[in-house]
């Protein structure tokens, strides 16, 4: 969340920033900052209060010194009425901080002063290019053609299973899924020095609320329910991307200085409900409600953020340039970016069946949006407790890899050439009918 300190002094600043999102939160400072003076106001009040409650006491332990039992005793009834007034003010603030933390969570984040103003996709600079399209000298078939020729994926079978925005990978589809996944993990954990984690796929409200994908999207994820008892459903949730357990792992915690940067790596699946909303029902892989994800996490000190956030757009752009694939980066505007992000980069692949780029990577510094919800932070030196950075970002994505891949590595016989880089973990150089 951001800093209520940051809402107060500069007001006007933050109502500026959320505004270039185009969302209209900024109409929520008003309500948020009466909450606020409300519970700032009444906690003054009790100060008061307990302080002429204190000196009543004293009073109170002097006459009864003096043997001024009747005296003592009005006293003793002052204290009361005045430990009444207090719990009623203390409930009342209580009461203002609850409304003021509500307004809080629906805030988005402030993007950074860099982000370009734009309403929608159509706004997003490039930033820049790798390679070129692939260059064919016949017409190069859709991932849907290539998955049904080399028996890659069963579209049929995976609706049967599960409904549409499923998808049942077979054979030499399921091996190079496989493939991918360990490639990613490897190239992350030896040459970009990721620690790998492997974490539960179902976690507790508080990692959504955490990360900033709760209350907003609360509709949109997949809650679980043990057994058939409808009272459980809710206390846990599908993950719908590694993020929201590994930003997580260090929540309430205050780390020492000297651990940062920390950076994780993690392989799971991922589960969302709005991902298929839009066209669900054609066939593929561009939309889907599970998927895979190798997510990158990092913790870092403030200072170190910005060039953190290039670096990691770097190790996810290594993915594609290993494989082969013609790709480009994006800056988001102010009204594209993703709820708790204050810069993100886009990294979109071309999938040359599609005659399209598919994003396969989102990278964002968050600052210390996300840590301020979880309450994580770390002790300086000098013995100051901070809230660090956190940044995320894909690296990458599948099934949009996956589709790319094969796109744009399909030979002239309908077989698909494997990647120098991904032949060890695939052993063939080639998948063919």
């Amino acid at each position: 969340m951001l800093d209520i300190k940051l809402i107060r002094e500069k007001t006007d600043f933050v109502r500026a920033r959320l505004a270039s999102r185009g969302a209209g939160d900024e109409t929520k400072i008003d309500e948020l900052l009466k909450f606020d003076e409300q519970r700032r106001k009444l906690l003054a009040e009790v100060e008061t209060l307990k302080s002429l409650r204190n000196r009543v006491s004293k009073e109170i332990g002097a006459l009864m010194g003096q043997k001024k039992i009747a005296e003592a005793e009005a006293k003793k009834a002052e204290t009361k009425d005045l430990g009444e007034k207090i719990a009623t003010l203390d409930k009342q603030a209580a009461e203002s901080e609850a409304a003021r933390d509500v307004l809080m969570l629906q805030l988005p984040n402030l993007p950074h002063e860099s982000v370009v103003f734009g309403k929608t996709a159509e706004d997003n600079p490039e930033v820049r290019v790798h390679g070129a399209k692939p260059d064919f000298a016949f017409k190069p078939k859709s991932h849907v053609e290539l998955c049904e020729s080399l028996k890659l994926v069963d579209f049929a079978r995976a609706a049967k299973l599960s409904g549409s925005g499923f998808l049942l990978y077979t054979n030499w589809g399921a091996r190079l899924e496989r493939a991918l996944i360990q490639f990613l993990l490897d190239l992350h954990t030896t040459q970009h020095n990721y620690t790998e984690v492997s974490p539960p796929h179902m976690v507790g409200e508080h990692c959504l609320v955490g990360v900033g994908q709760f209350p907003k999207f609360k509709d949109q994820y997949y809650g679980v329910a043990e057994g058939d008892d409808a009272k459980n459903l809710g206390k846990l949730y599908l993950i719908p991307t590694a993020e929201t357990p590994v930003a997580n792992i260090h929540r309430e915690e205050i780390l020492p200085e000297k651990q940062l940067p920390v950076y994780y790596c993690a392989y799971t699946p991922c589960f969302r409900g709005e991902a298929g909303a839009a066209g669900v029902g054609t066939r593929g892989m561009i939309r889907v409600h599970q998927f895979d994800k190798v997510e990158l996490i990092k913790l870092v000190k403030p200072e170190n953020g910005y060039d953190e956030l290039e670096k990691m757009v770097g190790n996810a752009e290594k993915v594609l340039q290993l494989l082969g694939l013609h790709y480009r980066v994006i800056l988001l505007c102010t009204g594209d970016m993703g709820f708790g992000s204050a810069k993100t980069y886009d990294i979109e692949v071309w999938a040359p069946g599609q005659g399209s780029y598919l994003e396969v990577s989102s990278c964002s510094n968050c600052e210390d949006f996300q840590s301020r919800r979880m309450n994580l932070r770390y002790k300086t030196e000098a013995g100051d407790n901070k809230f660090p950075h956190i940044l995320n970002g894909s690296g990458t994505a599948l099934a949009r890899l996956f589709v790319a891949l094969i796109e744009t590595h399909q030979q002239p016989d309908g077989s698909v050439k494997i990647p120098e880089a991904l032949q060890p973990y695939l052993k063939t150089d080639r998948i063919t009918a």
